[in-house]
């Protein structure tokens, strides 16, 4: 079931920290340029050596251009202070600026508060849904991954509502979720608005924001559930869509929020 395991794979991409020249293979690309949770998961791995002991809060990236060939990752500390820091990374090709990342992160927080969190959707077990493969000549790095949607909602199906629910998870390995794979999966599933339509058409990324939840650090499973669903679309083609996910136990793995706008023709 499990691929051989190659330092190029995602997962083992992820394991060693990030910085300066990556090459954008071939299998790493996605819809229209390499894959963009990857790459702000990259970014995110880059941001960590600037706050040891810190845990990631939050990061935020924009996507000003697609990324077609290798780029270099720098980063660098804005703020630190007694209980939160903030780190710049940014991705650069000789073509220029490609994503600039802003990540905040924080103590380890005590338990002192009352938790809340997203409940997970009802769904069956991983084993239950079927495989959905996705053309590899069309999004190259989901080879990579295994995606079992739940209920009848595909993308470019021309469904009612612009929300796709899937369970996803890596091949390479069966290692749960950590941080920066996190960052990564978020991203796993087509744009939920695509759901509503009937033509293939891109809707890239113009902003990714991720926020890790509470429930990943218990995590113990390489399955997550994904739900994504676009709160808002303007007649323009902007995209306001909200994504989260949990472990097959229900406890809640993060939230994250998307930008997107159609590009038709």
């Amino acid at each position: 079931m499990l691929s051989t395991h190659d330092a190029s794979e995602p997962g083992a991409l992820l394991g060693k920290p990030a910085g300066g020249w990556i090459e954008a293979e071939g299998h790493l690309q996605g819809f229209g340029g390499f894959h963009g949770g990857l790459a702000l998961a990259l970014l995110a791995s880059a941001t960590q050596s600037h706050v040891p002991g810190l845990q990631l809060r939050s990061i935020t990236g924009r996507f000003d251009r697609p990324i077609e060939s290798g780029f270099t990752v720098a980063s660098s500390l804005i703020r630190s202070g007694r209980t939160s820091a903030a780190v710049s990374a940014t991705a650069r090709s000789d073509k220029g600026l490609h994503i600039e990342a802003s990540a905040v992160y924080g103590v380890p927080g005590e338990a002192a508060w009352q938790p809340v969190a997203p409940t997970a959707p009802a769904a069956p077990r991983p084993q239950e849904c079927e495989v959905f493969a996705i053309p590899p000549e069309f999004v190259p790095i989901s080879t990579s991954m295994e995606i079992r949607p739940v209920g009848p909602a595909r993308p470019y199906a021309g469904g009612p509502e612009p929300e796709l629910i899937a369970w996803v998870r890596l091949l390479e390995d069966d290692d749960p979720p950590d941080v920066l794979r996190s960052v990564f999966l978020m991203d796993a599933l087509a744009p939920s608005y695509t759901a509503v339509l009937s033509q293939l058409v891109l809707v890239p990324t113009v902003e990714l924001t991720v926020r890790p939840g509470a429930g990943l650090a218990g995590a113990s499973s390489p399955w997550i559930l994904l739900r994504a669903r676009t709160l808002a679309a303007s007649a323009g083609g902007w995209i306001d869509e909200q994504i989260d996910t949990w472990g097959p136990d229900g406890a809640h793995l993060g939230t994250a929020h998307q930008l997107r706008v159609v590009r038709a023709g």
